[in-house]
């Protein structure tokens, strides 16, 4: 069996985000009021480009090292049926030709992870061919350690 790179409470919280972000829908109410009482509060489930869900589950995917970019496409990949656990390997240095294809890997691959429909169903599947249970424990958003340089952009310091 391989193994992952990533720890599962990562993809776990990974997962309930974009389930979070999943049941949002387009704006079917666009002349609404301002008083949510009136239109039955609907307004919650729309997405209007400032979901706070989004910006959380892409900082979160930015802040995350190479190895753990690469698992999560791949397990996407895996989840949606493009390979079995047997082609792990092969899945993963897919995800790694992908990604040096990118000009900022780190910001490119969230954006191609929050693009996929139904990413949260596709990661769970993609643990379940590990058999890795990924409601076993609490979701963490701990990413990785604050010293870890993004790649993409310099470390500006503030002062």
């Amino acid at each position: 069996m391989p193994e992952l790179a990533i720890s599962a409470e990562k993809v776990a919280f990974i997962i309930e985000k974009a389930r979070e972000f999943d049941v949002k829908q387009a704006d079917s109410d666009p002349d609404s009021g301002s008083n949510a009482t009136d239109d039955d509060a609907v307004d919650v489930l729309e997405d209007d480009g400032s979901d706070p869900v989004v910006n959380e589950l892409g900082s979160f995917i930015v802040a995350m090292n190479e190895d753990e970019q690469i698992d999560v496409v791949a397990l996407t990949w895996l989840g949606r049926g493009d390979g079995t656990i047997d082609d792990w390997d092969d899945l993963r240095a897919r995800a790694v030709e992908a990604r040096a294809e990118y000009r900022s890997p780190r910001r490119e691959t969230a954006h191609y992870l929050l693009g996929e429909p139904m990413l949260g169903d596709l990661l769970a599947d993609g643990l379940d061919e590990f058999g890795v249970d990924w409601t076993d424990g609490n979701p963490v958003a701990d990413s990785s350690s604050p010293s870890q340089r993004d790649e993409d952009e310099p470390t500006k310091q503030q002062r």
